[in-house]
């Protein structure tokens, strides 16, 4: 993904309007764009399952909570969450975490090279709340805990190795997690209105049983240098993690985040904002802030998981708001690519690619009842960009 900062300029496209300009603080805005204006157009009307595409994509059901999935005898999940896919053979698998708790946990999708689902299955029992996670580049699933002193599980997207506990990456209401083979860490977020963020630096990389924990040390600005500082005591107790080194920087809900490129972004739910790491000169700055976008008009509201596609763009899925994944582009275009119909009660969660690039899979939560088991698990496949 090539390294840039969103929204210098931008164009932001919604269903109402789309306006030209930057969105930092106290700039001016030029005349309307064009309605609408993402890379794959205009959302069409909503499909038999209740979804909104633009022209050329398609979706389907790939699972539900409570009910087996098509051609196996395994059980679908309560409140899907946070996702990965893995390379399998010729085919791949998509994982998912279940936010539920207690008995939370993590399953596995497997498909053949031509999507055809050829099993499903549990990898990660008996844990509490998974929300989101990361994949590693050893292609491990990493499960976080969002709960009070929660862990990271390291899981088997394959389901041959058991899970296991990595106390070493911290004890904190564990949101996502994003791997950076470059520096050779992983990044953490924290889902507390006064949380930090933090990064995992492994004693031997690709081996998570020990190592360091730091947290993000930086003034109030939303933009500006950053340092790291090493956690005393990364098993929180008595004294939170994020309340360990003075300094660390405060964010307002820590929800799902993404590394590539020298780049990490992140989304904080609780000011509704994309913030975006320059890891080449360790300079932070806002990406999003749907606050500055006059009239109201703002595309993307309810900021939640997050994942990138080859091409370089951003799906971000939205916990409520319109029940969009809105894309960000590399030349600055913030819009709709999806909208769920009908479930406004729930929350899209746990957008991943295919390894080819051309399936989109993500969940919606509680699906049309609102409630975790009625949660809904979904494919798009059509021309993304790659």
């Amino acid at each position: 993904m090539e390294r840039r900062t969103f929204l210098r300029g931008a164009v932001i496209g919604s269903s109402a309007a789309a306006f030209g300009g930057t969105l930092m603080h106290g700039a001016a805005y030029a005349a309307p764009a064009q309605p609408g204006a993402g890379p794959y157009g205009a959302l069409g009307a909503a499909d038999a399952n209740g979804i909104q595409l633009p022209a050329g994509f398609t979706s389907r059901v790939i699972a539900r909570s409570g009910q087996t999935v098509a051609g196996t005898s395994y059980r679908w999940h309560s409140a899907p969450d946070g996702g990965a896919c893995y390379t399998d053979g010729a085919g791949w698998i998509y994982v998912s975490n279940s936010e539920v708790n207690p008995s939370g946990g993590a399953s596995a999708v497997r498909f053949d090279s031509s999507g055809t689902v050829t099993g499903a299955y549990r990898i990660l029992s008996n844990t509490r709340q998974n929300c989101a996670g990361g994949k590693t580049p050893w292609n491990t699933w990493l499960s976080c805990e969002e709960v009070d002193r929660g862990y990271v599980y390291e899981a088997d997207p394959y389901g041959v190795n058991a899970s296991v506990q990595r106390a070493a990456m911290g004890r904190f209401k564990h949101e996502a997690a994003a791997a950076d083979p470059v520096r050779k860490v992983i990044y953490l977020t924290e889902d507390e209105s006064s949380g930090c963020f933090y990064r995992f630096v492994p004693t031997t990389w690709g081996n998570l049983s020990s190592g360091t924990l730091q947290v993000l040390k930086a003034g109030t600005a939303t933009s500006g240098s950053f340092t790291w500082a090493n956690v005393p005591d990364p098993d929180g107790s008595p004294t939170a993690t994020r309340s360990q080194v003075s300094g660390s920087k405060k964010f307002n809900g820590g929800e799902g985040c993404h590394y590539a490129n020298d780049t990490v972004w992140f989304t904080t739910k609780g000011d509704n904002r994309v913030w975006q790491l320059n890891l080449a000169n360790n300079t932070y700055e806002l990406a999003y802030d749907d606050s500055l976008v006059p009239g109201g008009a703002a595309p993307l509201t309810g900021v939640d998981n997050v994942t990138g596609s080859s091409f370089g763009d951003l799906y971000v899925a939205e916990d409520g708001g319109n029940m969009e994944i809105c894309v960000i582009t590399p030349d600055d275009v913030v819009a709709p690519f999806l909208r769920i119909t009908g479930q406004s009660s729930s929350e899209i969660t746990g957008p991943a690619f295919s390894p080819a690039g051309n399936r989109l899979y993500f969940s919606s939560q509680r699906g049309t009842s609102g409630s975790s088991s009625a949660g809904i698990t979904y494919e798009v496949t059509g021309p993304f960009r790659t």
